[in-house]
Parts: structure tokens; C-alpha cells; sequence
């Protein structure tokens, strides 16, 4: 069995397998700023978790082999990308070495003593966690943080912070190979946000019930003294309001804590709204996030940072100088005078608000989507129907194909030809390519000053962001 560890003075060097995922990473920052020695192993680390990584001083030995353990930290913790098949996993299961999962640790080792904030939901966790910690930092509270991906405003993506709060994203992904449960249930949720729950995880969730009860285990796990926000026009999420037994409040559209967007300036990026509680307006900001979902991603971080302590002056000062977070709507360069947009978006619920909120942002601006079917449900054709409805705010899109479906049966593929056919039958623009270098050159030679160029991956795309840069860029220099 792993063993749970718990602070003390001799624990000193921890080995982090699978240290390249965005929450594996974070942790190994936070493991950094406690003081441990950390090491970590990985295959194909990309930018930006490399450059973090690297900027903290972790050490990264490439594959999962078993002389990465050779040195025998004091412990191991397993990402649940690790098969227990691995030459390291094999390893460490056979030697007399501690061991336990990224949640566990964390649990352990930082949350026992805080006031532990949960965001959860299918969509918008990285963003409503980022917004989180950023006004509590804002409103002087220092929290400690753990986010799934990098927040602008922050040098890393977690940390242990000085005060008594810790802002952690809360995953519905399995722990790992000797733990099936959620992630979210090991951090001691006092306050809990739940941003929507639709079924996704489709290689560990057998229907949308078995994916629901996971959130139901959370909500029921909270304290009777905590606090649960949830969407109410989602009705995954607003079905927990009688599983918990602590303080339930809702936000949405005409909920305990609402919103309104005042206005959008396309020059600038920005969008001006207005949060209200119990239909009273409370305040008016400016952001940077710009779409009826970061609308509430907002909503939602503003009412958890009320609840916490952030005095309500403070936040529109807050939200205005919040910078965003990468891969979320992340302007990475207008090269021949084409804005390149890159994203994480990958569920269809997610590329179809993230279209609409850069339709929002960009305005009448020709709208390219260049998606790839790159997460485990993506590439299921769990939704295939549902992803034809998810691009009509497109103006020209690029269906890539997905990536490695080895080990799924042929039947339950995803279909990227079909997408096409079907996103042609709506009147949507649409073709297929097969590989990052196909697209690049395509979208190179028919984009045109003024567009905007959206790439939705949740992995590294095969470098299709610097190849369509660099190709433009060529362009450009032409006579």
C-alpha cells in the first residue's frame, strides 16, 4: 500500500513521476518552496511546463526508466499518467521506497491546517482558480495556490503561500494507478466552487451518473461550517445543492450572485460587467476575460473571494490588473498581421463558448478555428454529434486528425472527416488535414491581414504554433 506521509524534519528529496503535467509541475514548485529537493521524470515536456520547471530548478530525466530512482528519495509521487507497468513504477512497487499520488501529498503536506478553496466543474476550472488566487493575493490575504496551468500574474503555477487559505484546482480525474478515486477529494475542501458538470472522462467514466456521483462525493465531503457555489443555469452542478451539508449559495444568471457584461472594447481586449448579490450590483470592473462563461468564471471567484475576506473596493482594481492565464485565449503574436489565439479548449461545450467569446472580443474579424481531437473523450466519438454545433461562430475552420487512437476500438472513434461533413451541412467552412505541417502551410497561404487564427489543443499539436508564426512571418517578408 503507498504510504501517506505526513510533514517531518527528515524528509528531505522527493522525485515527482510524470512531472510534466500542469498540476504535477505545480506541486513540484510548491515542493520547491517548502524547501524539499525535488527531482522529476517525464516523456516530451513542452513549453510553457518545461520553461517552469526549468526556471525552479527541478531536474527532469526523460522516460520512465528504473535508474531514475537510482539516488532513492526520501519519497515518490506517482501521476496518474503512470501505468503500473512502467520500468519505474515496476521499480518502485519492488524497492522499500514511500510512495504516494500528487493528491495525497498535497493533502498531507499542505492543506491539513488551511482554509482549502475547491474549484471544480467539467469546464473553467483554470481559469475561475486563477482568477481566485489572484484576488485573494490582490486583497492581501496570500494565499497558497495550485493551478492546472499558468496564471500571468504569478511566477509559477503553485505555491505555498503566508496565509491560512490555499486555492487549489479541484480534478475529477482518477488519483492513479492504485487509487481510482477523484483527485478533488483529497484536498479538504472547506469552500467549494462547481463551475458545471458535464460527463466527460469518458476513458474512466462508464456514463454521465458514474461521472456526476464523483461531484456528489465532493459536495458531500464539505464540512457543515462551509460553503458551496454553484452554477445554477448548469443543471449537473445545481443538482448538488441537497448533497452537501454545508452553506449552498448559487451564481448565474438571475442566482444568489449574479452577473451582466456592460460592454466589450475589441480594440482593447477588454470587457467591462457588473457583479450582483441578490440582484443588487456590488460592483462594476474591467477584465481582460472576455465571454458570457468568464462572466461567470468571475462571478464565482468574486463571491468565494468575498466569503474568504477580500474587502469588495478592492476587487475591481483586482480584476483589471488580472493578466489572464496562458492557453486560455492567449494572443501569441499577430505575425503578416494575423492575431494568433492559442487555447486549451477541447470538450465541445468549451471550443463552442470559447468561439463565441472571441466572435465577442475580435468582432466582424474573419475567425479561424484550427482544433485538434487530442483528449481521451476527443477522441471518442462520445460527441461526435455534439462537436458539429460547437463551431457555427467560426468564419473558416481546421479539423486536424486525432491524435493516437491505438488503444481505442475502431467503432468508437472519432471521426474527424465526418466532423467536416457535418459542419459543411450547417454551412460551416470546413476541411481536414492530416498533419500539423498540412495545416501551418494551408492556414499560412490563405490567411490574411486582420484575421484571426484560433488553435484549440489541449497538447503540444506537433509545434503548430511557431510553424504557422514562422511561415507568416516568411510571408510578411516577402515583396
Amino acid at each position: 500500500m503507498p504510504h501517506l506521509p505526513s510533514p517531518r524534519s527528515d524528509l528531505a528529496t522527493v522525485h515527482v513521476m510524470g512531472v510534466g503535467g500542469t498540476a504535477m509541475a505545480a506541486l513540484a514548485g510548491m515542493l520547491v518552496d517548502a524547501g524539499y529537493r525535488v527531482t522529476g521524470s517525464d516523456r516530451a515536456v513542452y513549453p510553457p511546463m518545461s520553461d517552469v520547471l526549468r526556471n525552479i530548478g527541478v531536474t527532469v530525466m526523460e522516460g520512465y526508466e528504473a535508474s531514475n530512482l537510482a539516488h532513492r528519495p526520501d519519497l515518490v509521487v506517482v501521476g496518474n499518467v503512470i501505468r503500473k507497468t512502467y520500468a519505474e513504477a515496476e521499480a518502485l512497487l519492488a524497492s522499500d521506497l514511500a510512495y504516494c499520488s500528487f493528491p495525497e501529498a498535497l493533502g498531507a503536506l499542505f492543506l491539513a491546517d488551511a482554509h482549502s478553496l475547491v474549484v471544480a466543474g467539467t469546464q473553467g476550472k483554470t481559469t475561475t482558480t486563477s482568477i481566485l488566487a489572484w484576488l485573494l493575493e490582490a486583497g492581501g490575504l496570500h494565499p497558497g495556490f495550485l493551478v492546472g496551468g499558468v496564471a500571468r500574474n504569478f511566477d509559477r503555477t503553485a505555491r505555498r503561500g503566508a496565509g491560512t487559505h490555499f486555492v487549489v484546482e479541484g480534478d475529477e480525474y482518477d488519483t492513479g494507478f492504485f487509487d481510482k478515486g477523484p483527485k478533488f477529494l483529497h484536498y479538504r475542501a472547506r469552500t467549494a466552487i462547481v463551475t458545471s458538470v458535464e460527463f466527460d472522462h469518458a476513458d474512466i467514466y462508464a456514463d454521465f451518473d458514474s461521472y456526476r456521483a464523483s461531484f456528489v462525493r465532493l459536495a458531500r465531503s464539505l464540512p457543515t461550517d462551509g460553503l458551496l457555489l454553484l452554477r445554477a443555469d448548469d443543471v449537473g452542478a445545481a443538482s448538488l445543492a441537497d448533497d452537501s451539508p454545508c452553506t449552498v449559495e448559487t451564481f448565474g444568471p438571475g442566482a444568489f450572485w449574479d452577473g451582466r457584461t456592460e460592454s466589450v472594447d475589441p480594440a482593447t481586449g477588454f470587457a467591462t460587467f457588473t457583479v450582483l448579490r441578490r440582484g443588487v450590483p456590488l460592483f462594476t470592473a474591467r477584465s481582460v476575460l472576455v465571454g458570457q462563461h468568464n462572466l461567470w468564471n468571475q462571478v464565482a471567484a468574486a463571491a468565494a473571494a468575498i466569503h474568504a475576506g477580500v474587502a469588495v473596493e478592492d476587487l475591481p482594481s483586482a480584476f483589471e490588473r488580472f493578466e489572464g492565464i496562458k492557453r486560455r485565449q492567449e494572443v501569441i503574436g499577430e505575425p503578416f498581421g494575423v492575431t494568433l489565439v492559442d487555447d486549451f479548449a477541447h470538450h465541445p461545450t468549451a471550443v463552442k463558448v470559447t468561439l463565441a467569446a472571441l466572435r465577442e472580443r475580435f468582432g466582424g474579424r474573419r475567425l479561424w478555428c484550427v482544433w485538434e481531437p487530442r483528449s481521451a473523450t476527443s477522441r471518442r466519438n462520445i460527441f461526435q454529434a455534439d462537436y458539429a454545433r460547437s463551431f457555427d461562430d467560426a468564419d473558416q475552420v481546421v479539423i486536424a486528425r486525432p491524435f493516437d487512437q491505438g488503444g481505442i476500438p475502431e467503432a468508437e472513434r472519432f471521426s474527424s472527416d465526418l466532423l467536416v461533413a457535418d459542419l459543411a451541412d450547417r454551412g460551416v467552412d470546413a476541411l481536414c488535414l492530416d498533419s500539423a505541417d498540412a495545416i501551418a502551410a494551408t492556414v499560412a497561404a490563405r490567411a490574411m491581414p486582420q484575421d484571426v487564427v484560433a488553435i484549440f489543443s489541449n497538447g503540444g499539436f506537433g509545434g503548430l504554433h511557431g510553424k504557422l508564426a514562422e511561415l507568416l512571418r516568411a510571408r510578411a517578408a516577402t515583396p
